[in-house]
């Protein structure tokens, strides 16, 4: 059969070029992954967590710990959400025409606005961070309402979407009006209306996302935090070889900050991500690896700041904080970081016994190196040695 030569289109074909409907993506469609656009969409918000552990690091350095850790928990909250949110409507729904592409725009606009009320936030104003993250949040009401419209077997669950998230960014913006202690329970409670939007929503009808797209968009986030930890730890290292004396002490500490998240990277890829939600495709699963992400990220973002507040008292330019508090500001991030993928890829049933005693034995031992001398280093000895456990125990087993 001979090829027929292309027609001239006709004036009302030509919507198709830059604009497809939004119909759900196939749940088993191969070779899904990731796309530029959401490469980018992850480097804009990776913006905003450097501003987050820098604002962190600036607390904790100046013996605020409480105040510090707390603020950095609200901040992140926003930073993570709002990633959480377009990732998962991505896997189901991204068609990348230009509506879509410019839908995202404003997100990632929103993103790095939110960014940009990082410092503020910090400090008890919120009025630029919720304004971002409003922004960010109504655009993404707009991409629901566009898929009601183009997918009917979605539109309840889209609508749902699309009436929780506006009616609770308008309590966002109301909660400005607050302050003291009832902001800080308005935010709590909004915080849990967020969460339970996708809850709500998904109850009947789910939305189609990939398994494996969403496990990778998670490890990409992972890796895009674990390298801002790195930039944090180098910059910190950097100003401290200003200061005469101190070489040796910041290589060493170098190179153990550098096993460190090697470790952390190893022992979250070790275990396939997308392993849990294709054996057990519920909603409580999906919803408690999706959401317990956040303490895998907040702490890995958290153990930045911590380097740095153990570049500084390694230095002695720190004079609020002391040596356990300093030890503790990476120590605990790190323990966090062990529990949070011990629970969501190992399981405390997992068949190989080694490992799955190991992750909590490893971040009980983690906690413990604050009270001794040389914690990074000792923590970093730790995490290799988890390491090691793992590649030994699952020496011979089948893959996965």
């Amino acid at each position: 059969m001979t090829e027929q030569p292309l027609q001239p289109s006709r004036p009302g074909s030509r919507i198709r070029v830059w604009y497809r409907p939004m119909r759900a993506r196939d749940r088993s469609e191969n070779h899904r992954v990731a796309t530029p656009l959401e490469l980018l969409f992850d480097l804009c918000f990776v913006v905003a967590v450097g501003q987050a552990a820098a604002e962190l690091h600036h607390a904790l350095a100046e013996g605020h710990i409480g105040h510090g850790v707390f603020s950095f928990g609200l901040v992140f909250f926003a930073i993570w959400w709002g990633w959480l949110n377009f990732s998962w409507f991505a896997s189901a729904f991204d068609t990348d025409d230009v509506p879509y592409r410019l839908a995202t725009l404003v997100q990632i606009a929103g993103g790095l606005t939110v960014a940009a009320g990082v410092e503020t936030a910090f400090e008890g104003d919120f009025r630029v961070m919720v304004a971002g993250y409003v922004l960010m949040r109504l655009a993404m009401v707009v991409q629901w309402l566009r898929a009601a419209r183009s997918e009917p077997e979605c539109r309840p669950a889209a609508l749902r979407y699309a009436t929780g998230i506006t009616v609770v960014q308008a309590l966002w913006i109301a909660r400005l009006w607050l302050s003291g202690t009832p902001a800080v329970v308005a935010f709590f409670v909004l915080l849990v209306l967020e969460l339970a939007v996708p809850l709500w929503a998904e109850h009947r009808s789910g939305t189609t996302w990939h398994p494996h797209h969403i496990a990778e968009r998670y490890g990409l986030f992972t890796l895009i935090v674990l390298g801002e930890v790195i930039l944090s730890a180098t910059n910190a290292i950097k100003e401290g070889t200003a200061e005469p004396g101190h070489i040796g002490t910041l290589i060493s500490l170098a190179a153990a900050a550098l096993v460190l998240v090697f470790a952390m990277w190893w022992l979250y890829f070790d275990q396939p991500g997308h392993a849990r939600l294709t054996r057990r495709p519920t909603l409580f699963t999906t919803m408690s690896w999706g959401y317990g992400h956040y303490l895998i990220f907040a702490s890995a973002a958290a153990v930045g700041a911590g380097l740095e507040v153990a570049v500084g008292y390694d230095t002695h330019t720190l004079h609020d904080v002391g040596p356990i508090a300093a030890a503790m500001a990476t120590t605990v991030p790190v323990a966090i970081f062990l529990l949070s993928v011990w629970l969501l890829h190992i399981g405390p049933t997992n068949e190989c016994r080694p490992i799955a005693i190991g992750f909590p034995v490893t971040a009980v031992l983690v906690v413990a190196a604050s009270f001794m001398p040389a914690p990074i280093h000792v923590t970093a000895v730790l995490a290799a040695a988890l390491v090691a456990l793992t590649v030994v125990a699952t020496h011979g087993e089948p893959q996965r």
